[in-house]
């Protein structure tokens, strides 16, 4: 019906119908529009409604691009996902009404932080809450990488267990090893606590050095990059995308790991080059790795699915049904708080 109607191509159908839905419905005038681009755990839509507008009933599944840009015009808020980009054109779109971006995640790379501020937009995040799980799925992962965890898994349930082998999924040891963590922020002090358990040595790698105080409580040496990764058994991976940080692990890092090491990436996909060290799993030049995040979402390298040595799990880092929870809270609070005329918990800007 909407097709014939307004003649759209079919990848604005979704867009015309929520825009149409929201003028059958009648926007409160009294109260601020806002666009919630995805239904969220913790985010009471109920709630929400008794305080402000909303443009449409958000889905369950990421929100097309544009369709969110149909539904953006007179917004004051938008409570968004990884998934969603806010950048200068939608902002344009939103004109001067928008007050507000709260992101659900700790990361605000899909956000132009810098526009925002220049136009009088704070942007939020929901930092803090996810540390422990994150710094847990790490952790996981870095066993799982070093013990061969999936591809001994694989081998059993396709019926390849024959009893027990002396040569069977050989992996390497995670007790005593050293441990290299780049980006000591409060997931990777998370990460460096949970290898005390494992009498680990700590190495770390910052843009800057911590005081020699907070090194002493966390154990860890600090070491400049290219040392860390020669030095390191295992390495995990922690920073914020920034531009020093984008491909920050390419060809000639990987070059310096040892053979024998583990990489671990739960910061973003962007870090890595993602093809390099496809290769040099294949080639036995790293003995594996454990990856939660990638260069290019949803879409995952071919060679690295093809590695039996690559330990992948889709972007799981914050799920927990309580993290999750208190992330969707915190972001509610974020954007009311800023529409309310108030400072929000957990700014950016």
């Amino acid at each position: 019906m909407y097709r014939e109607r307004l003649q759209l191509k079919p990848g604005l159908l979704i867009c015309a119908a929520r825009a149409i839905f929201s003028q059958e419905r009648g926007l409160n005038a009294s109260l601020p529009k806002v666009v919630v681009t995805r239904r969220l755990p913790g985010v009471s839509l109920s709630g929400l409604s008794e305080r402000v507008a909303l443009a449409a009933p958000p889905p369950e599944s990421p929100m097309p691009p544009e369709e969110l840009l149909g539904l953006v015009p007179g917004a004051a808020g938008i409570l968004c996902t990884l998934a969603d980009r806010i950048d200068a054109s939608l902002m344009d779109a939103a004109g001067p009404s928008l007050k507000v971006v709260s992101n659900f995640a700790v990361g605000v790379n899909n956000v132009d932080v810098a526009e925002a501020t220049r136009r009088g937009i704070r942007v939020c995040n929901t930092p803090d809450v996810l540390t422990e799980a994150t710094a847990d799925l790490g952790f996981a992962l870095l066993l799982a990488a070093a013990r061969k965890f999936s591809e001994a898994e694989r081998a059993l349930r396709a019926g390849e267990f024959t009893g027990w082998d002396p040569w069977g999924f050989l992996g390497v040891p995670v007790y005593g090893g050293t441990l290299g963590i780049v980006g000591l922020g409060k997931i990777g002090g998370a990460v460096a606590a949970r290898a005390g358990g494992f009498r680990m040595r700590v190495l770390y790698h910052n843009r800057r050095r911590l005081p020699p105080e907070q090194e002493k409580s966390l154990g860890a040496e600090y070491r400049g990059l290219d040392a860390l990764l020669s030095e390191s058994d295992f390495v995990v991976l922690c920073v914020p995308l920034a531009a020093e940080s984008r491909g920050m692990i390419g060809r000639e890092r990987l070059a310096r790991m040892k053979r024998t090491a583990v990489l671990v990436n739960i910061a973003r996909g962007e870090v890595v080059d993602e093809g390099a060290l496809a290769e040099y799993l294949a080639e036995g030049r790293i003995f594996a790795a454990g990856l939660d995040v990638y260069e290019k979402e949803p879409e995952i390298h071919p060679s690295l699915l093809a590695a039996p040595s690559a330990v992948l799990l889709p972007h799981l880092g914050s799920a927990t049904v309580e993290t999750r929870e208190r992330m969707g809270r915190f972001a509610a609070e974020n954007l009311l708080a800023v529409l309310a005329g108030t400072e929000p918990p957990c700014p950016v800007n």
